[in-house]
């Protein structure tokens, strides 16, 4: 190597290694919550579409009607679908943090009970959403970042 060559180890020429560092940090962090958010909203979404009579109970406490039932499940496998496919998982956030919010709406003015778990996977896909924003516009505009 010679003088004038800045020795980066073998992270990559002019990127400092806690940059990189922090990056999969960031990278794994943002898997792990993925992961997580999928299989609750996975189970969630699954037992409305199938039918478990204590989503039967909330949908009639609700009176949206049962189709609202399946329309709900539906987005919910979506999104968890959806946040674990690279190409869609900031959208698939951004849906679920809105999915979310009518949830913690319903629970506070409907049905008149605990918001806490609503609300706490809203802010998972929130946090879910913001480590992933920069790969939204790829997602709109079908264009990789360079």
């Amino acid at each position: 190597m010679s003088r004038n060559t800045p020795d980066h180890g073998a992270v990559g020429v002019g990127t400092p290694r806690s940059q990189t560092t922090g990056r999969r940090v960031v990278h794994l962090a943002a898997w792990v919550l993925s992961v997580a958010l999928a299989l609750a909203m996975a189970g969630g979404g699954a037992a409305k579409l199938f039918g478990d009579p204590a989503m039967l109970d909330l949908f009639d406490a609700i009176g949206g009607g049962q189709w609202l039932r399946y329309v709900v499940g539906f987005f919910e496998v979506a999104g968890a679908v959806g946040l674990l496919v690279p190409r869609l998982r900031a959208l698939a956030a951004l849906g679920l943090i809105v999915l979310l919010g009518c949830a913690t709406l319903t629970n506070v003015a409907i049905l008149h009970t605990n918001t806490a778990l609503s609300v706490l996977y809203a802010a998972v896909a929130a946090i879910i959403f913001v480590l992933r924003r920069s790969e939204l516009r790829s997602t709109v505009t079908g264009r990789t970042a360079d």
